[in-house]
């Protein structure tokens, strides 16, 4: 089992940054991969940002050139740092985990970009 706490959300300008981290804490040796989604209401989950235990790293494309994904060495942490935020960023922020062929979610932040 493994448990995942998310942080950083919050209300921000369009332009501003914001970083959000997520810690997982359980029994598990490491992650094939961990990332972040989002979604807003009434529209499905979608792909921010996601990197592999090797550090392979994919965007969605709506995020590319503005979003960073990154890890701790012990890859018990992820990151996404957000820069150049948009209105259209505006939603729920989930981490993501996957161990063994297990998908993982926090419970969500929340990340409000004003216009």
């Amino acid at each position: 089992q493994v448990q995942l706490v998310e942080s950083g959300g919050g209300l921000v300008q369009a332009g501003g940054s914001l970083r959000l981290s997520c810690t997982a804490s359980g029994r598990f040796v490491s992650a094939g991969a961990m990332g972040w989604y989002r979604q807003v209401p009434e529209k499905e989950r979608e792909l921010v940002a996601t990197i592999t235990g090797g550090g392979i790293t994919n965007y969605g494309d709506s995020v590319k050139g503005r979003f960073t994904i990154s890890r701790d060495k012990a890859q018990k942490s992820v990151y996404l740092k957000m820069d150049s935020l948009k209105s259209e960023d505006t939603a729920v922020y989930y981490c993501w985990w996957r161990v063994a062929s297990w998908d993982y979610w926090g419970q969500g932040t929340q990340v409000t970009v004003s216009s």
